[in-house]
């Protein structure tokens, strides 16, 4: 699950795909097959979607039935990817039929339910890593004029725990991780995996006929929002499948919003919990709420405390603060409810992309979990 970030600002550093690293474990197992002294490079190339080139380390080879099994490092730079350091396997065999046929070795989920790119009961292993691999083993076959196919099964070492720290299990991949990769190169904090994933959560609760989905910035906040209509008897609780962790990417979730219920609408609610920092930036109108692309701008709190009622010595004491919590703080003291006018414009920015038949509500927690705020805008 995803944490609530601090606000710290680090420096990045890019990576690689677990779908790279897959087809760099199946570059390796090719050569070591068909080389004529059936090498064991330390490092491979691999060419990217786009041309580019990159060299990966291989860590390891074994002969296996009718093939080889070789394995690597993934290392996804600076992005919070769960899968940075572990071991990605594949187990590459040659088959009589032609083309390449995958499957998922331990570690590597499988498709359950509805929504996904893939078919239920495929591996979960994307599209992109699918045709990366394909290409370089079938460059393979026909530099060496073999005429058969290949079976390629991709692993995880400890994908299956790794995976409970991912929404593959909301998603309905069981088994293990997913593999993932769309340009190959993991961009410092473009997260394009975890987007993704929030992309697939909302997919699979709209393909599974679900109308009321919650997005959520953290831990806390699903909490907050999962127990609040576990508790209202007015309203249904929220399935799992309705859970979306966006954290910091409320942007992911409204753009995509947009553009599935655009061609078919079916959500009639939409909720958004987060923290009241967070949420500060959300009404700000960033789309990014993370601190190496927005900060909570004390001003913008200071006017709308105004705009409730606060005297300038509110304002003042709001402008000066250390932390937003803080400026909430000196706000609930005199009665000023600058949590519930922070919703407000929140929920007024997020209807530039969400349609007019969908109910919108923003929930604004503190560090305790607790909400201090709430806004809604009702569909048309």
């Amino acid at each position: 699950m995803w944490p609530e970030t601090s606000e710290q600002v680090t420096k990045l550093r890019t990576g690689l795909t677990t779908g790279t690293c897959a087809t760099a474990c199946c570059v390796a197992a090719a050569i070591a097959l068909f080389s004529d002294t059936k090498q064991q490079p330390k490092w491979v190339d691999v060419t990217l979607p786009k041309g580019a080139l990159v060299q990966l380390e291989i860590l390891s080879y074994e002969l296996i039935r009718n093939g080889i099994k070789t394995s690597t490092i993934k290392d996804a730079g600076d992005d919070p990817d769960v899968t940075h350091g572990a071991t990605i396997f594949v187990e590459l065999m040659l088959m009589e039929q032609k083309g390449v046929q995958f499957m998922a070795a331990h570690g590597v989920g499988t498709v359950t339910r509805a929504g996904l790119s893939l078919a239920i009961g495929e591996a979960a292993i994307n599209p992109v890593p699918r045709q990366m691999m394909t290409a370089h083993l079938l460059e393979f076959a026909q530099q060496h004029d073999y005429k058969g196919g290949f079976l390629v099964a991709v692993g995880v070492e400890n994908g299956q725990t790794i995976a409970q720290k991912t929404m593959n299990p909301r998603l309905g991949i069981e088994g293990g991780l997913s593999i993932l990769g769309t340009t190959g190169i993991v961009r410092p904090f473009s997260c394009a995996a975890y987007i993704a994933s929030i992309h697939q959560g909302i997919d699979v609760a709209r393909s599974n006929k679900l109308t009321h989905i919650a997005a959520t910035t953290g831990n806390s906040s699903e909490l907050a929002i999962k127990r609040h209509y576990a508790e209202v008897s007015e309203a249904p609780a929220l399935e799992e499948m309705a859970l979306i962790e966006m954290g910091d990417f409320v942007g992911a979730v409204l753009k995509h919003i947009r553009k599935v219920e655009t061609q078919k609408p079916q959500l009639t609610k939409i909720s958004v919990c987060g923290g009241f920092g967070k949420l500060t930036k959300l009404a700000n109108e960033h789309l990014d709420l993370n601190s190496r692309v927005s900060s909570i701008d004390f001003a913008q709190l200071a006017q709308l405390a105004a705009q409730q009622g606060a005297d300038s010595n509110l304002q003042n004491r709001v402008l000066a603060a250390n932390t937003s919590l803080e400026a909430l703080s000196f706000c609930q003291a005199q009665q000023v409810d600058l949590a519930h006018r922070v919703c407000q414009e929140a929920v007024t920015f997020m209807r530039r992309y969400i349609p007019n038949h969908i109910e919108l509500e923003v929930w604004a927690i503190d560090r305790q979990g607790g909400f201090v705020g709430k806004a809604v805008s009702f569909r048309s």
